[in-house]
């Protein structure tokens, strides 16, 4: 019978009407101050990442280890965090967000107790490599809370503001350590009783983090590869392609910037070395606010652009001895990074499935971390052998052979891969 049509029966009259559609309610979105707040674990993290950076000056003085043996600690955080990376951003698309959290956060409080007792280059290694550990777990799975805490409605916005905290972290950290270090007794002991007391906010802070466990479980192995779907690997390569010279850039600048300061100004101040992490990742965080509203293959164009002037700053700088050079180099160098991360960060998010968006996250800062774990390395060893101005010199001749590199693939694979707004 059709719908709405009165039928008699007896006495009691029935009116047959069609069953309404239930229409689910949309998820319920977090208050937008969460989303900022959301952000925290990962600048938190981040900011340990870099605050032994204005330290080494004086472990190099009381332990004694060589600029090749520096870039070595530096290099063991890399493979802390690619390790890291095999396991955390599947774990996290899998379990969620905080069980993969929440034990990186302990780790991260545990190298603050290696870092402050540490006594030898081994301790440094150790206490690199389980900030490393901790890192990977941040960059997947910490990124990938600030985007689901968005929500669908605020994706870019989580993209930004995940993208923003690390490199604010990457930024404070070692300024803050400067100063610290600088101004209160026990420096190497006092920073990172500190940086605890940040870090245990930050776990506070992914304990009430509004949420949820995967709806759906996970295929393949545990362990393996990070990678996105297929239809996702051209915004991905386009992504590593920009922001891996950009990190690269910057962690050069973070391992061996204090020894170019101390040539270029005879100063070791940590309070100076940290002050120019701070502006370079300063840079880094201001530009992406400057350009989120550009195409996202524009914003990777101009970040390949800034990444290859960072390398003609630095040549210019330890040539002709300028300071301001070596400041523009950085803060080049920043904007780079900025830009290719927040490039490939919301490419990403655009076009992956949120329980495959850790594992994304993952693949893209492996892919950038292998070249910046690999290339300062080899700068430090080679400024050991044939002096620093030599090493600076064919860094920025590498980097900016890649940086160009880079902005070729972009404008080639951007042609073909359709932007989402």
């Amino acid at each position: 019978m059709p719908a709405g049509r009165t039928e008699v029966r007896g006495t009691v009259l029935e009116r047959r009407t069609a069953p309404a559609r239930v229409v689910p309610p949309p998820a319920a979105e977090a208050p937008l101050w969460w989303v900022w707040l959301a952000a925290w674990p990962v600048t938190a993290v981040f900011m340990l990442s870099n605050a032994a950076t204005p330290l080494y000056v004086l472990w190099q003085r009381d332990i004694g280890f060589s600029k090749g043996a520096l870039t070595v600690v530096f290099a063991f955080y890399i493979v802390g965090l690619l390790g890291s990376l095999l396991v955390s951003g599947v774990l996290s698309d899998r379990l969620g967000r905080k069980p993969v959290l929440l034990p990186a956060l302990g780790l991260a409080l545990a190298a603050c107790v290696v870092f402050a007792t540490a006594s030898s280059v081994a301790a440094l290694i150790v206490a690199r490599l389980l900030t490393g550990v901790a890192v990977g777990a941040a960059v997947s799975a910490g990124m990938a809370a600030v985007t689901d805490v968005a929500g669908e409605r605020r994706r870019r916005l989580g993209s930004l503001l995940a993208s923003c905290a690390m490199v604010l972290g990457a930024g404070l950290g070692p300024f803050l350590s400067g100063l610290l270090s600088e101004t209160l007794p026990a420096p190497t002991v006092t920073v990172f009783l500190v940086e605890m007391a940040l870090l245990a906010s930050a776990l506070l802070v992914v304990v009430r983090m509004p949420v949820t466990r995967p709806a759906t479980a996970g295929q393949g192995s545990w362990v393996r590869l990070p990678g996105v779907p297929r239809e996702s690997r051209a915004q991905l390569i386009m992504g590593i392609a920009v922001f891996g010279p950009g990190i690269t850039g910057t962690s050069f600048v973070l391992s061996l910037g204090p020894s170019l300061l101390s040539g270029l100004l005879g100063t070791t101040s940590r309070v100076v070395a940290g002050s120019m992490a701070l502006v370079m990742f300063l840079a880094a965080t201001g530009v992406q606010f400057a350009v989120r509203a550009l195409r996202r293959r524009t914003i990777l164009l101009a970040g390949a652009a800034s990444t290859a002037a960072a390398t003609a700053a630095l040549v210019y700088a330890v040539h002709a001895s300028s300071v301001v050079a070596l400041l523009a180099s950085a803060v080049l160098a920043g904007a780079g990074q900025g830009m290719g991360q927040l490039g490939g960060l919301s490419l990403l998010s655009a076009t992956v499935a949120p329980n495959r968006l850790a594992e994304a996250n993952s693949a893209l800062n492996m892919g950038g971390y292998l070249l910046a774990g690999s290339l300062p390395v080899a700068a430090g060893f080679l400024s050991d052998a044939a002096g620093l101005t030599t090493g600076a010199t064919v860094f920025a001749g590498v980097l900016a052979a890649l940086a160009i590199a880079g902005g070729l693939v972009v404008a080639t694979l951007g042609r073909r891969v359709a932007e989402t707004s």
